[in-house]
């Protein structure tokens, strides 16, 4: 092979390889970025509530100076519920209202599931979210004369978050809202309590 030849193949050797390396990178940040809004929401993860993210100004208290949010709705208020399903199924119960909610489900890559307060019965939104191998469990053990109400998430990783937002249309609301927020509850599902729920 020519000198020419070696460098050109050298070349293209490197720009290959240099192209290899830059994508890895960027498919790496997710997972080593210590300042993802996983990372972050798992600080709420001790919590058997939504942690608040922003809350909306109510007159005697200002909004405040959210890094999460860099240019948050001020007529919504936000809160999150970290996931780990290592320690068994999230629930995340809501009783709604007169405010709009929502509730979106999250998992590093993004979100893959939202609902809103129009998909409750008698008032009440349960999202129960599993691995595949609880969910086909969950299944196994249910009472086919009890018809179960929750909506189940089979997620996709093991590790996640849930955003609440509740929607306030009038300043008077704001209050409500984030009091709304703070209400959501997120438990983990155990055995003995599945099977409570199952006989009760």
């Amino acid at each position: 092979m020519s000198p020419r030849g070696r460098l050109v193949l050298a070349t293209l050797a490197g720009l290959v390889l240099a192209g290899l390396v830059h994508i890895a990178v960027v498919l790496a940040i997710p997972s080593l970025s210590e300042s993802d809004a996983l990372t972050k929401a798992r600080t709420s993860e001790t919590l058997d509530h939504a942690m608040p993210v922003y809350t909306l100004s109510t007159g005697i208290n200002p909004a405040p100076a959210e890094a999460w949010l860099p240019i948050p709705d001020p007529s919504v208020a936000v809160g999150i519920c970290a996931y780990n399903l290592a320690e068994g199924p999230m629930r995340v119960s809501a009783r709604t209202g007169a405010l709009m909610l929502s509730l979106a489900v999250h998992g590093r890559r993004g979100a893959f599931y939202a609902v809103t307060d129009q998909a409750a019965v008698r008032g009440a939104l349960d999202l129960v979210i599993l691995t595949r191998a609880q969910y086909d469990e969950a299944l196994a053990n249910e009472d086919e004369n009890d018809v179960s109400r929750d909506v189940r998430i089979v997620a996709t990783e093991r590790e996640g978050f849930v955003v609440v937002r509740v929607v306030a249309a009038l300043p008077s609301q704001r209050q409500a809202a984030n009091e709304a927020v703070q209400a959501v509850s997120c438990t983990i599902d155990s055995p003995t309590e599945d099977a409570a729920k199952s006989g009760g």
